[in-house]
């Protein structure tokens, strides 16, 4: 673990620590970083997503005991929901 100085601004700070839920100053700035961190590796991911051409053909009929979720327009959901 690194061991740093910083000047923070207390406000956002504050901030933080009630959207977090944290308790103290070092547990809002690492759970801070641990969030953007996992945005960074969600971003990733659904970039490797993007790459890939998924068919959902069937999907309603394809899991057990009476089928599923009809996932044909989850895409293109989606992409509408981006773009909105």
């Amino acid at each position: 673990m690194t061991r740093i100085t910083v000047d923070v601004n207390d406000d956002w700070l504050d901030a933080a620590r009630e959207v977090l839920g944290t308790d103290t100053k070092v547990a809002t700035i690492n759970a801070a970083l641990h969030a953007f961190a996992v945005r960074r590796q969600a971003r990733e991911i659904v970039a490797a997503f993007d790459q890939v051409e998924m068919d959902f053909a069937g999907s309603a009929d394809a899991w057990r005991y009476g089928g599923g979720r009809d996932l044909d327009r989850l895409a293109e959901q989606a992409r509408d929901a981006e773009a909105a």
